[in-house]
């Protein structure tokens, strides 16, 4: 048989004992829970971390960069404000002391390669809140990550861009031209090389140069476009490179452009346009990556890409001397042409059609066809420029929800009402405008009418039986014009005027 149970009899405790007990407990209800978890837990926080970046590196899915995510995780396993992965502005000429510990902020390190460049890691803590020694631990160990997160984001691709109607989301057109800058662009974009961009006037550069800048590792920095026609001489080094305080009487000292570009990218459009004094300011500086303030004593590094435009072909200018070839050579290399509109006029009606869209007043436009075949004709010598301004003219003006060819300038209907007038005033046939069609075409190919077979694609007894067509004029009443006809062609003025 089993010994019967004794009765326990629990061991006394003195009242003192109790008290401190009950003292312990109340401590362990007021003070943070997170102080009394295991090391195991603490690991469990980190491994959180690491699981949040790990998919949003494998599975990328919105624009936000490694360090966005590191910073949300993190911040969601310590008990503080907000975490903030940032780097010191080189223009701080003292380094932060780290680390650095105040009443509601921590501040350490992150180990970086380049010794001219100061990354901290930043928690900022509730009212009142401090960080244990396991929670001190851990922002320790994640300021390592900091490091390697930085170097991943540096080297990671850019996601695809969403092209917008807005900003610097649109390259518009479908045409072979137009799909090979998109991809220069987008190869040019995963480097940090210096770009030179040349192309006509209103081709849209500087659209260009945001675009590779918006898909480059430098699109969290800012954009500084500098027009280089409009720099005033005696002032361009304080435009460019800054200016100390109390330089001459009254002037305050403030940042140049390169110094606003830092950590980003600088656009130096219509860099043609400088002389060669100024050329060579800008060449030390862009060879060097650091400026000198006027009145400064000492040179300040700067962390930019330089992007430049120009509308001129700068090979053309250095070889007649207007433009320094060391500064040339510097440029280019890595350079990007931007076609003009009229070498792609399939794409004009896709850039109308997005123009109308953009500059719409409540109700939708469209284009009739004449309008069409107009667009497509004019030669647009200030390209997508002018061609903006003309929709943005045709919607100021426009009484109805069509556009028509009446409401397009003499100037951009002209060469339409020059080719389409004639036979529409003269009621011609089919075969009357079949001959006169080629006759405007043997006249443009220099009246070289094999020349003008090639271009019409027809063979040349054809071209012969245009040639000689005799044209007959149509007896009988004739229909109702449009005004842009009879405003744009009478022959019979024209015959007395030069009688």
């Amino acid at each position: 048989m089993a010994p019967p149970l004794l009765p326990h009899t629990p061991p006394a405790v003195s009242a003192e004992v109790t008290m401190t007990m009950l003292d312990d407990v109340n401590a362990l209800r007021v003070c943070d829970a997170r102080m009394w978890m295991r090391r195991g837990d603490r690991r469990a926080d980190l491994r959180h971390v690491l699981n949040a970046l790990s998919a949003e590196l494998v599975a990328r899915q919105d624009e936000r960069t490694l360090q966005s995510v590191f910073e949300q995780e993190l911040s969601r396993v310590l008990p503080v404000r907000s975490i903030r992965l940032r780097e010191v502005p080189s223009r701080l000429q003292a380094r932060l002391v780290t680390p650095t510990r105040t009443a509601d902020s921590v501040v350490l390190d992150v180990p970086t390669p380049d010794s001219c460049r100061q990354v901290v890691l930043e928690a900022t803590l509730e009212p009142g809140r401090t960080l244990d020694e396991w929670n001190t631990d851990l922002l320790i160990a994640a300021a390592h990550l900091g490091a390697l997160v930085l170097e991943v984001d540096l080297r990671r691709p850019p996601a695809p861009a969403r092209d917008t109607a807005e900003g610097a989301g649109a390259l518009i057109g479908s045409s072979p031209v137009m799909q090979q800058l998109r991809d220069r662009v987008e190869r040019v974009a995963t480097t940090d090389f210096t770009v030179l961009i040349e192309g006509e006037s209103g081709t849209g550069k500087e659209l260009v140069a945001r675009q590779i800048h918006e898909r480059s590792s430098r699109r969290r920095g800012p954009f500084v476009a500098v027009n280089c026609a409009a720099l005033v001489e005696t002032l361009l080094e304080a435009e460019l490179f800054g200016i100390e305080d109390r330089t001459a009487t009254g002037v305050r000292g403030r940042r140049g452009k390169f110094e606003h570009a830092d950590g980003g990218t600088l656009f130096l459009d219509e860099i043609s346009d400088l002389s060669l004094a100024a050329q060579a300011k800008l060449l030390r500086a862009i060879q060097d990556l650091s400026v000198e303030r006027v009145g400064g004593h000492g040179a300040r590094r700067v962390d930019v890409r330089i992007v430049a435009a120009s509308n001129r072909p700068l090979a053309d200018l250095v070889a007649a001397g207007l433009f320094r070839a060391d500064l040339f050579y510097r440029l280019s290399g890595v350079e990007v042409h931007v076609p003009t509109l009229r070498s792609r006029p399939n794409d004009v009606l896709e850039l109308a059609r997005h123009f109308l869209s953009r500059h719409r007043n409540g109700f939708r436009l469209s284009v009739s066809d004449a309008v069409a075949d107009a667009l497509q004709l004019y030669q647009w010598p200030g390209n997508v420029r002018e061609l903006e301004r003309l929709i943005e003219r045709a919607v100021a003006l426009v009484t109805t929800e069509r556009i028509e060819i009446d409401d397009l300038p003499v100037a951009v209907r002209g060469q339409y009402a020059e080719v389409f007038g004639p036979s529409l005033h003269s009621g011609e046939t089919m075969r009357a405008w079949g001959s006169r069609y080629a006759r405007i075409m043997f006249d443009r190919c220099g009246k070289n009418k094999r020349k003008t077979c090639r271009v019409l694609g027809i063979t040349y007894h054809t071209l012969e039986a245009y040639l000689r067509y005799a044209q007959r004029p149509r007896e009988g009443r004739r229909k109702e014009l449009p005004a842009w006809v009879t405003a744009s062609y009478r022959p019979e003025e024209s015959k007395d005027a030069g009688v």
